[in-house]
């Protein structure tokens, strides 16, 4: 496989990220979901709706979220709208809590080892093409949480977060905590159904990928209590390549010269998280070799 191109821009501003979209020459054609974090409440790291503007308006793109399967103010439809609504989402965009109600729809993964089955809202059938914007940053569970963790943890419907979480046993988010899968199991399935989000967007449309290197803390945005970031701010990069892209920001943080690298790396090399793209490169839906362009 060649290498994939992979952009990269240390200004972050709104227009840059728009800029920096514009170099991958991708059409995303009919309805678009734009798929980000919401952050939970209290969490003081995620990206504001704000910062979002300009891409989201550029791509015409329908924000898109999936409830939790565990404590929090984003665990059930009811309680994500209002977050939604008071941390900004809703003033801006169109937004769609993609599991809302009804069934999940069941994207297969004939070659899974751990699981062959994904579980996502039923509303990701109304689009035709998407968007992942993603902020780079650590994770308690999963090391580090970039594009990858987007397509699989961040696609999936409550249910389908359970069923990723305990490699395929338990589908009830009550369940949950008494099922966690062993570490590399569960990145393991966290790559293979990141392929099928990956699978079902290029049979329509098309999918595209942007990471935002800034308030880097080792703490997900899924964290209401999360640690300061340790890292000054790297850059935006955007790919049409969920591996290289996270490869990439994976290999920036270990070549800066940040003090404040070692604790994130830590987090990173804890949880044994890059496991996740090296499964996800053998599973072929992207590759680790990259070849990074600076646009600045």
């Amino acid at each position: 496989m060649e290498k994939s191109k992979v952009y990269f821009s240390q200004k972050i501003t709104p227009e840059n990220v728009v800029k920096i979209f514009k170099k991958l020459e991708k059409q995303l054609p009919g309805k678009v979901a734009v798929k980000v974090h919401s952050g939970e409440a209290g969490n003081q790291n995620y990206l504001h709706p704000e910062f979002m503007k300009e891409i989201i308006e550029k791509v015409n793109g329908t924000v898109v979220e999936c409830n939790t399967a565990y404590e929090g103010e984003r665990n059930t439809t009811e309680r994500h709208k209002k977050l939604m609504k008071d941390h900004g989402w809703s003033k801006y965009f169109n937004v769609d809590i993609m599991d809302a109600e009804g069934d999940d729809i069941v994207l297969n993964i004939p070659n899974g080892q751990v699981i062959k089955e994904n579980f996502v809202g039923k509303n990701i059938e109304n689009y035709d093409s998407m968007l992942v914007i993603s902020h780079f940053k650590g994770h308690p569970m999963g090391g580090y949480g970039g594009a990858l963790k987007q397509l699989s943890i961040g696609c999936a419907s409550s249910k389908g977060k359970a069923w990723i979480h305990t490699a395929g046993k338990v589908k009830d988010q009550t369940k949950l905590w008494d099922n966690v899968a062993e570490q590399n199991k569960f990145l393991e399935a966290m790559a293979e159904s990141a392929s099928s989000i990956v699978e079902y967007f290029n049979n329509k449309g098309g999918i595209a990928y942007i990471n935002i290197m800034c308030n880097m803390s080792v703490d997900c945005d899924c964290c209401s209590v999360a640690e300061d970031p340790c890292m000054k701010d790297i850059g935006i990069l955007a790919s049409l390549d969920p591996i290289a892209i996270d490869e990439a920001c994976i290999d920036l943080v270990r070549s800066s010269n940040d003090k404040g690298k070692e604790h994130f790396l830590e987090r990173v090399e804890s949880r044994n998280g890059t496991h996740t793209i090296d499964i996800a490169a053998k599973l072929g839906f992207g590759t680790k070799e990259y070849e990074l362009i600076n646009i600045d």
